[in-house]
């Protein structure tokens, strides 16, 4: 994934100017900045929320234009977004398939739902994340936190061929469940899915990515190796009290 000068305006607020992002395969790298930096702006313009003001995005080697979300899951990217996206009265296979249904029979409106087939496939993505849910029929409302967080990170592993994005996956979760969702990130670097991961929790950033993206009032501010800075030298960044010119290894957007 690669972007070049991508911008985002909301009349005369510029929520993301000139952003230069990449990111390689199989890397996992985070995006961190204050409330308002651009972190959740920059995730609407990759996966075709929204349109970029303007700017080029870059996926796979080819140059890419969303024209909404359904657009980029076909391009092999799947999104965990801050409010899910689940449907509270569907069970487990009904919302890992949530718009992507297999049916038995093709009759239009009609159609026949192969129920046993989805309930295999997500018992396969659940076990590929490593989450353990009792009953797959249980409505999504009857869930935890936790169960709900690791359904969609589960429905975006079983279908993201190519790069999952994270925005604020443990936000709302407690000590344990944010240990459950960290595990399954884990997983996926094991098996070398690409992620970019949006957080304000710097000791997750730390313990699961190679790279982190510092974004500062709608700017990227520069990229940094993990393993080469830490969480002191982060929040410096983010405020303002230091620049990327002051950090040896930083590279300025």
């Amino acid at each position: 994934m690669r972007t070049e000068g991508l911008s985002k305006h909301y009349g005369g607020v510029e929520a993301m100017n000139d952003a230069n992002f990449f990111m390689r395969r199989g890397e996992h790298v985070a995006i961190v900045g204050d409330n308002g930096a651009g972190k959740s702006t920059i995730v609407r313009q990759l996966t075709g929320v929204e349109q970029p003001t303007k700017g080029r995005i870059f996926f796979d080697g080819h140059e890419v234009r969303f024209g909404g979300p359904m657009d980029a899951r076909e391009a092999g990217i799947e999104t965990v977004f801050q409010n899910l996206a689940l449907a509270d009265e569907l069970d487990v296979p009904s919302n890992i398939f949530l718009g992507r249904e297999l049916t038995r029979f093709n009759l239009g409106p009609f159609s026949i739902l192969d129920e046993k087939k989805m309930t295999e496939i997500a018992l396969e993505g659940l076990k590929t994340t490593g989450v353990k849910i009792p009953h797959l029929k249980n409505t999504i409302r009857n869930m935890s936190g936790g169960q709900r967080q690791c359904v969609a990170i589960s429905r975006a592993a079983a279908f993201a061929s190519k790069l999952i994005i994270m925005d604020e996956p443990t936000a709302a979760l407690g000590v344990a469940e944010t240990a459950q969702v960290e595990e399954i990130i884990k997983k996926l670097k094991a098996q070398g899915i690409p992620l970019i991961l949006i957080s304000h929790n710097l000791r997750q950033v730390f313990d699961l990515v190679d790279r982190i993206f510092v974004f500062r009032r709608g700017r990227i501010v520069c990229s940094l190796d993990a393993k080469n800075t830490d969480g002191s030298e982060l929040v410096e960044l983010i405020t303002g009290i230091k620049h990327a010119e002051d950090v040896p290894g930083a590279m300025p957007n």
